[in-house]
């Protein structure tokens, strides 16, 4: 188990959150990023495939564009 210093910024199935420990099982399971939720505070254990930093300007991690709008009809 490592104590990240600071905290990470992680999006989670679960909501955004702020990962605080990482937990290394070995060579035959996922990194596990423990994450407390923004919305409530509840900690969850989550599997390395299904987090993903926060979205960040200043360091290049730009937000997900959505799809493109839609041509006016008219």
């Amino acid at each position: 188990m490592i104590q990240l210093n600071p905290p990470l910024p992680m999006t989670t199935p679960h909501g955004p959150g702020w990962a605080h420990f990482m937990i290394d099982y070995g060579v035959e399971s996922h990194l596990m990023w423990v994450v407390f939720m923004d919305a409530d505070g509840a900690c969850w254990t989550v599997p390395n495939p299904e987090v993903r930093m926060q979205a960040n300007w200043s360091l290049g991690r730009r937000p997900k564009k959505g799809p493109a709008p839609l041509a006016a009809v008219g």
